[in-house]
């Protein structure tokens, strides 16, 4: 896999239509949820891409990284997506990994805040994050909000 964090104006053409593609393939059509994908917060100045391509260049995993305040007070990870085509390889933990170290090299005293589906609760729990909310619904779909509290930047 080949692994980069990109700035907005970082990002071509081609990888912007490749990740929009793959978070609304998972998001909007595999989840079946209708929701605003396009938020405006993508092209923040301080907002970050992290995208995992296979050596033929497909874009198989993807996050999106926020500065504090954007979505919480802490800095945030969303958008976490691994295409069908990478599932099953742990690419999943290896984007996770990349995402924490990388929030926490940019922006070290923030802390990290995400909204996860509740169903993967366990799967985060795994990666240091503590549950912080109660269960609501986002979009129709259960959500909790965690915390990271694991090791600092490798």
């Amino acid at each position: 896999m080949n692994w980069q964090v990109l700035s907005f104006s970082q990002l071509t053409t081609d990888s912007l239509y490749e990740l929009l593609t793959l978070r609304t393939d998972i998001f909007v059509v595999e989840q079946a949820c209708a929701y605003p994908e396009l938020d405006g917060k993508d092209r923040h100045s301080q907002t970050l891409h992290v995208l995992g391509t296979d050596d033929g260049g497909r874009l198989l995993a993807y996050s999106r990284l926020l500065a504090p305040g954007l979505s919480y007070p802490q800095a945030s990870i969303g958008r976490v997506a691994v295409a069908k085509a990478g599932r099953g390889q742990g690419l999943a933990q290896q984007l996770m990994q990349i995402s924490i170290d990388s929030v926490l090299k940019t922006w070290p005293e923030a802390g990290i805040q995400i909204g996860a589906q509740e169903y993967l609760s366990h799967f985060y729990q795994g990666l240091h994050f503590v549950v912080n909310s109660e269960v609501y619904l986002e979009d129709g779909i259960p959500h909790l909000d965690m915390l990271f509290q694991g090791p600092t930047a490798q």
